[in-house]
């Protein structure tokens, strides 16, 4: 049986699958050559989020490109090829799936399954490259994992535990004897790849900001001059590609070898430079996905140091709000295939505040930015900017906190009351007019 109907038998539900109507009504289309493309648009979160696993996965496959319809997902699934270096050229869009994972009073818990059902809602791929989600959290975070916290309080993602399986906020461990925690990560990103996306994750490698667990001991400072925890980390980034994940977003990848130590805002010791190129290539070989990609958060003009460091993309470095700038780098690195700087619509850090008309270009001039589609530019975006979240918050507050907004301590009240309302829903309307344009390319 595969895991997508491991999944549904999990949630006592049968593995027979039914048109889903409901999604028919929402789903928006590419335009022109590109117009099997469907996902759903206009659309609160919540809506999403509150529907139970069989109407998402029937959602899911209902979205299909194909014109038929699947009575029970299929048993084999590929990810959709777009050749050997497509993270050069990929859109990444990072979904935190803490923040939308259940909340029950104080507990966090099954954002992967809230992941899935934001599935959906997810653009598929475009003609000449690939749509790619990120998910913010698969490691247990160092403090409060499976728990929320205050808004005030710190519950940070930029802290990882080592050799302690998944996070508790991610997993579903109430289903864990029907469907382990790596069969529901394998159920995820089959889905995923029937929309027609690659999947990611983000990893940290500041050192003070890693911990390993010892059994039955206090966990230890994570070292990058210990030869046993630089395999550690190794091998539990080859089991996650080994799982269905295609790419990896290293936080503070600038930063490698001491570079740009100025502007450097994490903690702890970095991996030197030739110690970041073996762990890089031993993830490929080990995993044997030598498609990997590998995206470093920020670049500079010093391009050829992250090609060889064995990244495909990095971030911010072109400048986002003017078109035409956009347009001159995507033109300059036509013919670098395997490398390129790439554009932000948001990052991680970002603190919210942007007018929804200054978002909606920088999507706009991320995905129309070249001559030639096959020459784009990567890109990468947040969850913000595809669901506008409350006014009160931001992504870098939820990367530090992990506050419940439920009212009575349902996941119902938290889903409702995390994203802005009837304009954030007019604004994902409009993105989805954005994208229909773009996937045809």
């Amino acid at each position: 049986m595969n895991q997508v109907n491991k999944l549904l038998e999990a949630y006592n539900e049968t593995p027979e699958l039914s048109y889903d109507y409901w999604s028919e009504k929402r789903k928006y289309r590419a335009l022109d050559g590109g117009n099997l493309k469907q996902w759903i648009a206009d659309v609160l979160p919540y809506e999403l989020l509150e529907r139970n696993i069989k109407e998402t996965i029937s959602s899911i496959v209902s979205l299909c490109e194909c014109t038929n319809f699947y009575n029970r997902f299929p048993e084999e699934i590929l990810t959709p090829d777009y050749g050997d270096t497509w993270g050069r050229f990929a859109n990444y869009i990072e979904i935190n799936n803490r923040a939308i994972a259940e909340m029950y009073n104080d507990r966090c818990k099954n954002g992967i399954i809230s992941a899935i059902k934001i599935l959906p809602a997810i653009p598929p791929s475009a003609k000449s490259w690939a749509n790619c989600i990120i998910i913010s959290q698969i490691f247990p975070n160092i403090y409060g994992d499976g728990y929320n916290k205050e808004t005030w309080e710190e519950n940070s993602l930029y802290g990882i535990k080592l050799n302690a399986g998944y996070s508790k906020n991610i997993v579903n461990f109430d289903i864990i004897n029907n469907i382990s925690p790596e069969e529901q990560f394998v159920a995820f990103n089959k889905l995923a790849h029937f929309r027609g996306l690659k999947t990611g994750f983000r990893t940290i490698i500041s050192e003070d900001q890693i911990k390993v667990a010892i059994p039955d001991k206090q966990d230890e400072a994570f070292k990058w001059d210990n030869p046993s925890h630089v395999e550690l980390f190794i091998e539990e980034h080859v089991k996650l590609i080994k799982l269905g994940f295609e790419a990896i977003f290293i936080d503070s990848a600038k930063h490698v070898g001491n570079y740009d130590m100025g502007n450097y805002t994490g903690v702890g010791r970095l991996p030197d430079y030739p110690q970041m190129q073996y762990i890089t290539n031993e993830i490929r070989m080990r995993s044997g996905c030598l498609t990997l990609s590998f995206v470093g958060e920020k670049s500079s003009e010093d391009f050829n140091r992250y090609k060889e460091m064995g990244l495909n993309a990095g971030t911010a470095f072109v400048p986002v709000d003017n078109f035409d700038t956009v347009k001159y780098w995507s033109d300059k690195f036509k013919y670098e295939r395997t490398f390129a700087p790439g554009v932000e619509v948001s990052n991680d850090n970002d603190i919210g505040g942007r007018r929804y008309e200054e978002r909606l270009q920088r999507i706009k001039n991320c995905l129309f930015g070249f001559d030639i589609a096959s020459d784009k530019l990567p890109s990468f975006m947040q969850m913000d900017d595809i669901f506008p979240l409350r006014y009160d918050t931001n992504t870098h507050h939820l990367m530090l906190s992990n506050p419940s907004y439920s009212i009575d301590g349902t996941p119902e009240s938290h889903w409702k009351n995390l994203f802005t309302k009837d304009d954030g829903k007019y604004y994902n309307h409009l993105v989805g007019e954005i994208f229909a344009y773009a996937l045809f390319l």
